[in-house]
């Protein structure tokens, strides 16, 4: 029994390839658009960057036909989703509680400040030392 589980079928092993021949593909690709960005330097900038555009989305096509694009489309729709479950909150509380993280953070800062005066004073007290 644990022979035939791990032999693969051929269809697997087609597929193993297909996936390695799209992701070569893509790098074939993207190291066109690089390389052709600098081999053709003296060719006008708008068509160079339609080129380098052009390759990378080709190549992003391509790589989203592979079994890890499937999944990050997936992924993406899904956040999607949960995106428009998402209560989004009002101007008015956002402005209230961005008021009060303000507050709350210049009443810290006094507070940390007053500990720091009150504790070098302390030490210097203890210490002998005058400043």
């Amino acid at each position: 029994m644990g022979l035939f589980m791990s032999v693969k079928t051929d269809t697997q092993v087609c597929s193993q390839y297909k996936e390695k021949i799209k992701w070569f593909m893509v790098i074939i690709l993207l190291t066109i658009a690089i390389i052709g960005n600098y081999y053709y330097i003296d060719l006008n900038v708008f068509l160079r960057v339609f080129m380098v555009i052009f390759f990378i989305i080709v190549s992003g096509i391509i790589a989203l036909m592979t079994n890890k694009g499937k999944i990050i489309i997936l992924f993406a729709h899904e956040a999607r989703i949960e995106i428009r479950k998402v209560i989004w909150p009002t101007y008015q509380e956002t402005l209230y509680t961005t008021f009060i993280v303000a507050i709350v953070t210049v009443i810290m800062s006094l507070i940390l400040w007053g500990l720091d005066g009150i504790l070098v004073r302390i030490i210097s007290f203890i210490t002998n030392l005058r400043f």
